[in-house]
């Protein structure tokens, strides 16, 4: 086989963007539940889907951040307090997201939540946390648009993943590619990241006709037609699929990739939503040579990344979590896990829990995380970091084929969101 090569309208006047900035740039009102200084504890939410569609991809997240927390734990705490961590299930449940975060704020009065996945189930929480002045990390990439005083967002924004991921597949090294098949799952992040999406490629003098849009619910799970369409639209050869695919859908997709006959070298599958722990539950000895743009992957090679890598896999062993060492790490488990060490190190700088204060603190600040060292941009909420494109390998890990030269300053609101 030869060589593959390598998430809300936008802003419509600068008046408004300039709102939405100085927004994230004030952190609200005191709140998160700070408790009394000889509380021996400090209460941490865990929101994310254990059970559903999502839970795919969201149980290792809650499975990353436990680990986290015992290591913190082990080190001390954070300021002598041990963080206790009160775990619930939204099921996939976008409206249940908002329930079980107002409970974390409002009952347990956690000092901070970490969770969601799903753009639908992070704007369905983002109204509870700034009613209560509460502080979530968010750690999935997104479709931008977006910029909550309450809200951190380590995962990334369209021009951290999304445009490189373009650029590359036009570029003679990504194959220059020149028609794009946009093939998403139907709610927030992947229409408004096909619109992204299509927007660029049009300015780059894509004709319209070689750009085809297209979207299933949510658990679908027959894509005879659409890999059909597929088919036809690849024929004439420089075609690609752009996906924004999520939850459990991506293996009935594949599949059928598989059983039409489409291949990586026909037609590749850039993938927005598919990292290596999706790819535990296919069989990727036929996704060779496929590809998904992230910030991280498992292979990154640095002896911090060694490190974490060995420990997620001698935790979730430990803990006779499923598959024990065979799990593996990925995107969103790396920036959940980054996130709740930028939050104990803000916490520190800020000697407080509070949430107006450990926001602050959290302003330009540097971290060494598992993909290298990234930093939160001065006031937008979101974090720097280095764009990556990985080619899948028969075992389930990622060739890092192409990355960006540094840190990738995060733009949340996209000029080609229109």
């Amino acid at each position: 086989m030869r060589k593959i090569f390598r998430k809300v309208a936008g802003i419509a006047t600068l008046a408004t963007l300039l709102f939405h900035l100085l927004s994230c740039s004030s952190s609200g009102s005191k709140g998160g539940g700070e408790k009394s200084t000889d509380d021996s504890a400090v209460e941490v939410g865990i929101l994310h889907s254990l059970s559903g569609t999502m839970a795919i991809s969201e149980v290792s997240l809650r499975d990353v951040l436990l680990m986290g927390i015992e290591e913190i734990n082990a080190a001390g705490g954070v300021l002598g307090k041990k963080i206790v961590p009160k775990v619930v299930d939204p099921v996939s449940d976008s409206d249940l997201f908002a329930e079980k975060a107002k409970e974390l704020l409002s009952k347990d009065k956690v000092s901070v939540v970490f969770g969601c996945w799903t753009s639908v189930s992070r704007k369905s929480v983002l109204p509870v946390f700034e009613e209560y002045k509460g502080l979530l990390f968010y750690p999935v990439q997104y479709e931008g648009q977006e910029c909550s005083p309450n809200i951190i967002y380590t995962g990334a924004t369209p021009n951290q993943q999304l445009i490189p991921a373009a650029q590359y597949l036009m570029s003679e090294e990504g194959g220059s590619y020149k028609k794009f098949y946009l093939l998403g799952t139907d709610y927030v992040f992947p229409r408004t990241a096909n619109t992204i999406l299509k927007n660029y490629l049009l300015a780059q003098g894509v004709p319209a006709d070689n750009i085809i849009e297209e979207y299933t619910p949510f658990h679908h799970q027959d894509y005879q037609t659409i890999v059909s369409k597929i088919k036809r639209f690849a024929a004439s050869g420089n075609a690609c699929v752009l996906s924004t695919i999520n939850g459990d859908s991506n293996v009935p997709f594949y599949k059928e990739f598989i059983n039409q006959g489409l291949s990586a070298a026909a037609c590749p599958v850039m993938a927005f939503s598919v990292a290596e722990d999706e790819l535990r539950a296919m069989d990727t000895e036929y996704l060779v040579g496929h590809l998904a743009a992230w910030n991280y992957f498992e292979t990154v090679d640095t002896p911090a990344n060694k490190r974490f890598v060995e420990s997620f896999k001698n935790y979730c062993k430990a803990n006779n979590l499923p598959a024990g060492t065979d799990r593996v790490t990925d995107d969103p488990i790396c920036w959940s896990y980054t996130g709740i060490y930028l939050w104990k190190k803000a916490v520190e700088k800020a000697g407080s829990f509070d949430v107006e204060k450990v926001v602050a603190a959290l302003s330009d600040m540097e971290i060494e995380s598992p993909g290298g060292i990234v930093k939160m941009h001065v006031d937008n909420h979101h974090l720097a970091k280095p764009a990556l494109i990985g080619e899948i390998r028969a075992d389930g890990q990622f060739d890092i084929i192409w990355k960006t030269t540094g840190l990738v300053i995060p733009e949340p609101f996209s000029e080609f969101a229109k």
